[in-house]
């Protein structure tokens, strides 16, 4: 077929006539479009996609029209028109024009259909123009409710019901669920709601409060959209403490369905499930539940105090089991490590794991024990893993899991596990400082500096946060910007500040400052016999910095003596063992060195993140010794490998602990090989 036989064929077909009724349809398609986008607040892509689509219809048109004809029996392909001789071709233009604007229009709905599945899919990611940032439409966060009781003393019951309900949250995998460490910080019914969702990253907040009295309790909540201000509903519940678990489980289904959340089977069954019965139990477990965000020892023996009361209410508690396997697990991790501890951590996972096997506490509670108490790693993980199928909007158990990969040496994998828990938890100071303690594991400074600097934001009364930020200066050999940094702060003798301040200054050799501070350590009261046993010893090397051997070598007996009496009772944590690895070799004790030694380094050889720090102490212990040969390829494979506050070469050139060996050439060619 030439050219003009060509053209001919494509106006016997009206091939033309499509051409132009498409282009008519299409503009006006365009048109319509390009109004209504923008006045129903549409995306800006939709109206350049419906061109997109008219285009494609438009080739769909010419095509439709080359290859299809109008005959008696509607449409037919053009070959079987052509036998059945139908001249009623007339009006085959406009037949064909609408199934092109049909097959369009077609496209169209299915590209918004897909779309919006899409959407659906990804939780409906919004991107509001004033946050400038993607917030999820199904995500929520629950402010502490107000304590309304005449009894301020139950601020912990209010605390405990806030807890529960996110406890519920976090187990439907729809939802986006931020962790009470992070709202916390917002009183209840604040001013600017909007405000706080930007910080929170979430689209609705839920807030109200709760009035307590004897064994009646009323619950209020409302349910606010922030980005536009607008309240979806509220609910004012008035019933008997024994029926709070009901009043949860209403709540988590309410807010659920408010936010087009599909609950799975399992999920309905983990957010109904009913604590206890005992009245008194559950009480005990609020208490103990309200102190679960807190830190430090005090915090921790009040929560295994109500903890142990609410399962002696109620031995079949299974929550609580699982809360008080958190709490003993942590004590035998510090500062009670003995036999003792551990038998009570054990007993209770035993119990939380029997309780309540297809629960997402469970296995958390397991993994507490393997990762504190046993330290299997692998085993703590996998129950870990188990707890967040269970539980998808568990900050803690992302972090926890963070932490496990830590001390299986895949640091970065830790720091993606923790950025992903500060989304949950974006307020939570400790997961930013975990964050920057990988960082400084990593020998990455700038890094880690970064993510301590935002954690002090969140928490500028942390002291622990500001030792940290010093340290990282220390690594560096920056000893003035240090000491400016921790200076100002009095440190409690536990906290790691505090060996971080008098580290800092045997490093600048002003040893009778450093003396001043720990022989203050001696008066001050309740603390650990191991603190008080490492005093003496620490003091030791104060004195054998300024050349009193003597002195010294009466210290470390002292220290001897003490620790040998904390090891008869029991005392056997890392702590206690690399006190007395030190003392053993300042006192030249070749076979009790060799022999912790080669204990402390079996014990943590699975440890990752703590064995480079293992092996610097005992190449220091080889090094009192004297025994440069065994010490130098220990401290060139330690300054290979990342680690918790891991040595670098400005602690060999400033730590008085290295004297000894600093006029040793391979020592030497070491720092200048780790200078790069």
């Amino acid at each position: 077929m030439n050219y003009q036989d060509f053209f001919a064929e494509l106006k016997r077909r009206n091939v033309y006539k499509v051409a132009v009724a498409y282009a008519v349809v299409g503009w006006l398609v365009i048109q319509v479009t390009a109004t209504i986008v923008p006045a129903l607040h549409l995306p800006d892509g939709l109206t350049s996609a419906v061109v997109v689509l008219v285009l494609v219809g438009f080739v769909i048109a010419l095509v439709i029209a080359w290859a299809f004809e109008s005959s008696s029996h509607g449409i037919d392909r053009t070959m079987v028109a052509d036998a059945l001789k139908r001249r009623s071709r007339g009006h085959v233009w406009i037949y064909v024009a609408v199934i092109g604007a049909t097959a369009s229009i077609g496209l169209f709905l299915l590209g918004r259909y897909s779309a919006r599945t899409a959407r659906s899919a990804s939780d409906e990611l919004r991107r509001d123009k004033e946050y400038g940032a993607a917030i999820p439409q199904k995500s929520i966060a629950v402010l502490p409710f107000e304590n309304l009781s005449d009894d301020k003393s139950n601020a912990y019951f209010a605390d405990g019901v806030q807890e529960e309900i996110l406890t519920r949250l976090s187990k439907i995998a729809e939802l986006k669920v931020i962790s009470r460490t992070s709202t916390q910080r917002f009183k209840s019914a604040p001013a600017d709601l909007k405000e706080i969702a930007k910080q929170l990253g979430v689209a609705n907040i839920l807030e109200g409060s709760v009035q307590k009295a004897r064994d009646q309790v009323r619950i209020s909540v409302q349910l606010i959209n922030a980005l536009n201000d607008s309240h979806m509903w509220a609910e004012t519940y008035d019933r008997k403490l024994s029926d709070v678990f009901q009043i949860e489980t209403d709540l988590a289904q309410k807010i659920a369905a408010s936010l087009e959340a599909r609950l799975t089977g399992q999920e309905k069954k983990q957010i109904s499930a009913r604590g206890t019965a005992n009245v008194e139990a559950y009480d005990a477990f609020l208490h103990a539940l309200a102190l679960s965000n807190r830190q430090g020892t005090d915090d921790l023996e009040e929560l295994i105090k109500f903890a142990r009361r609410a399962v002696e209410l109620d031995p079949n508690y299974a929550d609580a089991w699982c809360l008080l396997t958190v709490g003993e697990s942590q004590k035998y991790f510090f500062p009670e490590h003995n036999d003792a501890q551990l038998a009570r951590a054990r007993a209770a996972a035993d119990n939380a794991l029997r309780l309540a096997p297809d629960s997402a506490g469970a296995p958390a509670a397991l993994g507490a024990f393997n990762y504190y108490c046993v330290r299997d790693y692998d085993a703590a993980l996998t129950q870990f893993q188990i707890s967040r199928e269970r539980a998808p909007n568990d900050a803690h158990i992302l972090t926890a899991m963070g932490l496990v990969k830590r001390r299986q040496g895949h640091i970065e994998e830790s720091i993606s596990l923790q950025q992903e828990a500060a989304r949950l938890d974006p307020l939570n100071e400790d997961t930013w400082a975990n964050i920057g303690r990988a960082f400084r594991g990593l020998r990455r400074l700038e890094e880690a500096r970064t993510m301590f600097e935002r954690a002090h934001a969140i928490a500028p009364d942390d002291s622990e946060l500001v030792a940290a930020l010093a340290e990282t200066y220390v690594a560096q050999g920056d000893l003035d910007t240090a000491w400016r940094i921790v200076e100002p702060i009095q440190f409690n003798p536990t906290e790691r500040g505090f060996a971080t301040k008098v580290e800092i200054l045997v490093f600048q050799r002003r040893f009778d400052d450093a003396e001043r501070m720990v022989s203050n350590v001696k008066s001050a009261k309740n603390l650990p016999p191991v603190f008080s046993a490492i005093a003496p010893s620490f003091l030791g090397q104060l004195r054998l910095a300024k050349g009193d051997r003597a002195g010294a070598r009466a210290l470390f007996l002292q220290a001897e003596t003490k620790l040998n009496k904390l090891r008869a009772a029991g005392e056997n944590s890392p702590l206690f063992r690399s006190a007395l690895l030190a003392v053993e070799a300042h006192l030249g004790h070749r076979n009790e060195t060799q022999a912790l030694a080669d204990s402390v380094l079996e014990t943590t050889r699975s440890d990752a993140w703590q064995f480079p720090n293992t092996e610097e102490e005992v190449a220091s212990a080889y090094v009192a010794l004297g025994d440069f040969d065994r010490a130098i390829p220990i401290l060139k494979n330690v300054l290979r490998t990342p680690g918790v506050t891991v040595l670098t070469t400005a602690y060999l050139k400033l730590d008085p602990a290295w004297d000894p060996i600093r006029n040793d050439r391979r020592f030497q060619r070491l720092c200048e090989e780790n200078l790069k």
